[in-house]
């Protein structure tokens, strides 16, 4: 069997995870998991998985599972999930985590010589150059759990990078995409959390019409394919059918396609290098495909340049955009807020090259705080 650990087992793809596992409970055991503040759900998943050790959100309600489940082992905060991904068992630890919060655990699970099946774009958004070092240097692998970045992973399998023109990520336009930027103006968050394709938590279903998750994923493939950003393009695709594309340089497209449903992808990193059988088939129909608007989606811009400039500023514009949006869910700003935050914070901010561990989560901290500061009385 192969040891699981999946922090953030309460969201959208950590219960995900818990419906492709369930479909072989015989061949997974899942040893630990953040669990989050639904005490149903979380109960839920403790019933129904025997896991040794479970991490909580809040200390306060340790009293309770300790007594209803003394078995297991708990865990709270953020000690709790460096707990977890240290944990002396090796495995897989997926990280389904939200946000900033999954830098740290994913580099303590690599630091444990645990592979890493990776939903969390901040972690390389923020700190690519030192994930991509403590892999080589303690030897483990990284998996891909968003479907685009799945499907360029499998896409590449068996090619040569130097026959490679350009990876190209696809788009669905989010919530919003049908809307100019002057009706964007009055969008209300219950608009906004309406995603036409994709089952996803709030903040990435946010970061989807504002396409700064584009911009995540921009920053994350360059560095999981090791590509440079001028080989790194986004189009638009509505029917989020296609979730891949690879340009090769003999005029070869190959291209990845499955239904809107982020089990699949899961489900290859689970059994890599096997291919198991799910049981979801796609019915091919008329797609289109359109360039992107960088005028119409000013943050996938923002991203690019970010991207190439690197140091501290993906760091910024992650901080920045991970505090705007829990601002806009509040209704503490407009929706075109998120933008001009985000980019003025990045505008103002003198940025440092070669910023270490510690230079990263301090000013991921001090900006989130800052722009929480300032807006959270409004």
């Amino acid at each position: 069997m192969k040891n699981i650990y999946l922090l953030g087992a309460a969201g959208s793809i950590g219960t995900q995870t818990l419906d492709v596992i369930s479909l072989a409970k015989h061949q997974f055991h899942i040893v630990g998991l953040s669990l989050g503040s639904d005490t149903l759900k979380n109960e839920h998943i403790l019933n129904q998985y025997h896991v040794e050790i479970a991490c909580l959100r809040k200390t306060e309600d340790l009293p309770y599972y300790e007594q209803k489940y003394p078995d297991v082992r708990f865990v709270t905060g953020q000690d709790g999930l460096m707990e977890i991904a240290a944990y002396q068992k090796p495995g897989l630890l997926i990280n389904a985590l939200s946000g900033s919060a999954g830098l740290m655990p994913t580099v303590q699970a690599i630091k444990s010589g645990k592979d890493i099946a990776l939903a969390n774009k901040e972690t390389l958004v923020m700190a690519g150059d030192i994930i991509k070092e403590l892999i080589q240097t303690y030897h483990v692998n990284l998996y891909p759990i968003d479907s685009e970045h799945s499907s360029l992973w499998q896409l590449l399998r068996g090619e040569e990078k130097d026959t490679i023109e350009k990876i190209v990520i696809t788009a669905s336009g989010g919530s919003l995409r049908d809307l100019t930027r002057d009706q964007l103006k009055h969008i209300q968050v219950e608009d906004a959390l309406k995603h036409p394709n994709w089952k996803m938590g709030d903040k990435i279903t946010i970061d989807s019409a504002t396409m700064m998750n584009k911009g995540l994923e921009v920053i994350e493939a360059h560095y999981l394919f090791d590509l440079p950003y001028n080989r790194i393009e986004t189009i638009l695709h509505k029917e989020s059918l296609v979730h891949g594309l690879i340009y090769f340089r003999d005029g070869t497209v190959k291209a990845s396609m499955s239904v809107s449903d982020m089990r699949i992808p899961i489900l290859y990193a689970l059994h890599y290098p096997k291919r198991m059988h799910y049981p979801s088939r796609l019915d091919l129909v008329n797609m289109s495909f359109q360039p992107m608007d960088e005028a119409r989606y000013p943050l996938l811009r923002l991203a690019y340049q970010v991207g190439h400039e690197g140091g501290l500023l993906p760091t910024v514009m992650n901080a920045a955009n991970e505090a705007a949006v829990k601002l806009f869910l509040k209704k503490k700003i407009s929706f075109l807020d998120i933008e001009k935050i985000v980019m003025k914070t990045v505008s103002d901010f003198h940025n440092k090259n070669n910023p270490t561990l510690e230079d990263i989560i301090l000013v991921d901290q001090l900006i989130q705080q800052q722009i929480s500061d300032r807006y959270e009385k409004r």
